[in-house]
């Protein structure tokens, strides 16, 4: 029972630390006056394919492509 107070004591000084100071690495990102880089415009659309639905191609085109030898006769 003696560890209890003892416990209870502690938490209490450690609330009267001073919190451990900040590392900064950089410019202060509150700082309005720091100048920026603009950020170019990319619409999020770029680099997508287009999937519309198309006519339909001719079936003996479209197996004459994918044939083996391209649809030609040996």
């Amino acid at each position: 029972m003696k560890i209890v107070p003892l416990l209870i004591a502690g938490g209490l000084l450690a609330g009267c630390a001073s919190p451990l100071p900040t590392l900064q690495t950089g410019p202060d990102p509150a700082d309005p006056a720091w100048p920026v880089a603009p950020v170019p415009y990319e619409p999020v659309t770029a680099g997508t394919a287009d999937y519309r639905p198309i006519e339909p191609k001719s079936w003996r085109d479209m197996n004459e492509r994918v044939a083996p030898g391209h649809g030609r006769t040996p």
